[in-house]
């Protein structure tokens, strides 16, 4: 399993604000807002040249709000930043009165996984929000320019060591982008029968093959793998959104999910490659999946039970909810929580 994770580069962060007005209502999905407003704020600090790429994401998210406006409904996804990064807010409720707080996770991926970058241009983005009287943001009872930054943490394995403790950065941490692998246990017990998926954020991806041999062609089976309906992913599917988003730890432009497999020793290759097979006719026990509200990105959102999960299996997963699948996953779709019982 090591060679598959090792070449994952990722440093997540646990933000903490406390709320300091009377009342501060989140938007509906919280990092919609969250990517928006840092990105602009961080467009808006750069010189022209460093700027260029935000500010056509900018312009991605005019066009896309102009659209939504005409037409009543979202019509294009909302732009990623030029940071490989997710925003994934914690389950929670809308409205926070003073005092309370307000958790939420960065994770910086790949190339952008460089606490420089987050201490450079995502905090002091994240000091002028807590602060902001900008026009652009103001609403009643908003939450911008209403808050603290009162702690923020860094994952090193199942823990979190802290960075800004009462509002005070530690200047001398250390972030390495392999630390959120440190000690971390991806496995779980495999006497255990059922596996439940808790769909977090909605999801959103192509169900593709997800079997490719040695030289990263697709396997021609007697029983070839289908490709179901998107609102129903088999566990291959997983495997396979899984594949395809860790090209973005791969050298280079126009990776493919075949290359992710030729990074494998042929030993994890076979394993894999056989708990695959053993999914192939099998559905999830029991499932309930629903279209996300109008105004949340991704397709579909809910739990999959599923029976009899081969075990070489089980830490894929765990890899797979900790960097997201599929599409959108800038806005912290495609994660889930596992339980077995």
């Amino acid at each position: 399993m090591w060679d598959f994770i090792s070449p994952i580069s990722l440093i997540r962060y646990l933000v903490v604000w406390r709320v300091n007005g009377s009342l501060a209502q989140l938007p509906r999905y919280l990092p919609l807002e969250l990517s928006q407003v840092l990105g602009t704020l961080i467009a808006e600090r750069l010189p022209a040249p460093q700027a260029r790429e935000w500010r056509k994401t900018l312009e991605a998210w005019e066009t896309a709000s102009q659209l939504e406006t005409k037409f009543g409904k979202k019509t294009t996804p909302a732009p990623a930043w030029p940071l490989e990064s997710v925003f994934f807010a914690y389950p929670n409720k809308r409205a926070f009165g003073p005092g309370e707080v307000i958790l939420w996770e960065l994770k910086l991926i790949g190339n952008s996984a460089d606490h420089g970058i987050f201490l450079e241009f995502i905090l002091p983005a994240m000091e002028q929000a807590a602060t902001t009287t900008d026009a652009r943001w103001s609403r009643h009872n908003g939450l911008w320019g209403h808050f603290d930054i009162q702690a923020i943490y860094i994952s090193r394995g199942t823990r979190w060591e802290p960075i800004v403790t009462n509002g005070k950065l530690d200047l001398n941490y250390r972030a390495s982008p392999t630390q959120w692998a440190e000690g971390l246990t991806l496995a779980a017990d495999s006497t255990r029968r059922f596996c439940r998926l808790t769909w977090l954020t909605p999801f959103d991806f192509e169900c593709a093959p997800a079997d490719y041999d040695a030289e990263g062609n697709a396997n021609n089976h007697e029983s070839e793998i289908r490709k179901p309906r998107a609102r129903a992913p088999m566990l291959y599917d997983l495997i396979g959104a899984l594949m395809e988003r860790m090209t973005v730890f791969l050298p280079g432009k126009h990776r493919t999910a075949s290359e992710v497999w030729t990074t494998l020793s042929e030993e994890t290759r076979t394993t894999l490659r056989g708990a695959l097979e053993q999914t192939q006719s099998s559905t999830p026990h029991r499932q309930k999946l629903t279209a996300p509200p109008r105004d949340w990105p991704g397709k579909w959102i809910g739990t999959q039970i599923f029976s009899d999960v081969p075990p070489p299996l089980i830490p894929y997963l765990q890899v797979a909810s900790i960097i997201h699948i599929g599409k959108q996953t800038h806005l912290g779709c495609g994660t889930f929580r596992i339980d077995f019982f």
